[in-house]
C-alpha cells in the first residue's frame, strides 16, 4: 500500500510534431480513490498524453506532474508511478520472471516481490517461459505486473483489456476497482465503452488533442445521453406516423412496439392522447455511455475521417 496519495495534473499540456498538434492546451486532474477513464477517438492524443505523464515524450509547452513534480524528478519512479503503455515492449528473449527481476533490481526490490506480482496477475505458472512467446493477453498481464511491481500510488494503463478473454476482462475490472479503493490514482484508457461504464467513476474525454469533458460517467450521460422511449400501442402504425411528423426517430422492433428517440416520454403521451391513440406502455430507456460518448466526439471523429480521406 502506498504511503501517500498522488494526483496527476496537466496544465495547458501541448505537444507538436513538426506542424502537427497532437495535444493542444490540455488541462485536467486525475485524483486518487477512483478509476478515471481516459477516452477519445483514434488519434485524439491519448497515448501521447500518457507518454508525457511518464516522461517518454517532452511537452512542447505546458506541464504534467505526478504528486507535484515531473515523473523524471521522482527518485524512485517505479514506486510512485506504475505504467503499461505497450504490452509488447519487452525483451522477447527474457522469461517473464527475469523481465520483472531486471526492473526490480533498478529499485532495490527483493526477488520475492517479483513472485508476488506474477501470482497477482495469474502468471506464476509461466514465469519461466520466454515472454516473446506470450499471447497478447499474457503480455498484457505481464505489463500490468510490471506496473504494479513497485506498489505505486499512481497507475497509468493504456488499453489494458486488449487481448484479454472475458475472464481476463472481469479480472482487470476488479483489479482496477480494488486499486482505487486502496486510495490509489488510476488512469486507464479504453475503446470499450461498455467496460468503462462499469469500471470508471470519472472520465476525461479528449478529441483532436483538446479537452471535451472532465466529468463523472453519470453526469456525461445525463448531459449528452440520447436515450429512447419504448412505446407499446395497438395503433402503433398511426402513432409512428404522428411521431415522425414531430421529428422523432422511430423504429419498430416488433409489431405493436416502437422505439422512439428525440421526444420525451411525456411529450409522446400528450401527442397520443390528443389524437385519441391508446398507449399501453411508455418506458423511458436510459442512454448508454457509448451513446453519450458518440454524441460528444462526433465532430472529432468526423474531422479524423476527413483528414484521412484528404478532404
Amino acid at each position: 500500500m502506498p504511503s501517500v496519495d498522488l494526483m496527476i495534473e496537466a496544465q495547458a499540456l501541448t505537444k507538436r510534431y513538426g506542424g502537427k498538434v497532437a495535444v493542444d492546451e490540455l488541462s485536467f486532474t486525475v485524483r486518487p480513490g477512483q478509476v478515471t477513464g481516459f477516452l477519445g477517438p483514434n488519434g485524439a492524443g491519448k497515448s501521447t498524453t500518457m507518454r508525457m505523464i511518464v516522461g517518454l515524450d517532452r511537452p512542447t509547452r505546458g506541464s504534467v506532474t505526478v504528486g507535484g513534480r515531473p515523473y523524471r524528478d521522482h527518485p524512485a519512479p517505479l514506486r510512485e508511478v506504475g505504467a503499461l503503455l505497450d504490452a509488447k515492449s519487452i525483451h522477447r528473449g527474457r522469461t517473464a520472471r527475469v523481465h520483472l527481476l531486471a526492473l526490480a533490481q533498478t529499485h532495490g526490490m527483493a526477488p520475492s516481490r517479483v513472485d508476488e506480482v506474477l501470482a497477482l496477475v495469474g502468471l506464476e505458472e509461466v514465469g519461466r517461459r520466454r515472454a516473446g512467446g506470450f499471447s497478447l493477453g499474457m503480455s498484457q498481464r505481464l505489463g500490468i505486473a510490471a506496473a504494479l511491481l513497485g506498489d505505486p500510488a499512481v497507475i497509468v494503463l493504456d488499453e489494458p483489456v486488449n487481448g484479454l478473454d472475458p475472464d481476463g476482462v472481469l479480472w482487470i475490472r476488479t483489479l482496477l476497482k480494488s486499486l482505487a479503493a486502496d486510495g490509489r490514482t488510476v488512469l486507464v484508457s479504453s475503446h470499450l465503452m461498455s467496460e468503462m461504464a462499469v469500471t470508471a467513476e470519472h472520465l476525461v474525454v479528449i478529441g483532436r488533442g483538446r479537452l471535451l469533458a472532465d466529468t463523472t460517467v453519470d453526469e456525461l450521460i445525463a448531459r449528452l445521453g440520447v436515450g429512447s422511449v419504448l412505446v407499446r400501442s395497438p395503433r402503433a402504425t398511426e402513432l409512428r406516423d404522428l411521431l415522425i411528423r414531430h421529428r422523432a426517430s422511430v423504429t419498430a422492433p416488433e409489431p405493436g412496439l416502437l422505439r422512439v428517440s428525440g421526444l420525451a416520454a411525456e411529450t409522446i403521451g400528450d401527442l397520443a392522447l390528443a389524437q385519441g391513440l391508446a398507449v399501453h406502455e411508455l418506458v423511458p430507456q436510459r442512454a448508454s455511455l457509448e451513446q453519450a460518448y458518440m454524441e460528444l466526439t462526433r465532430d472529432a471523429v468526423e474531422y479524423r475521417e476527413e483528414e484521412r480521406n484528404g478532404s
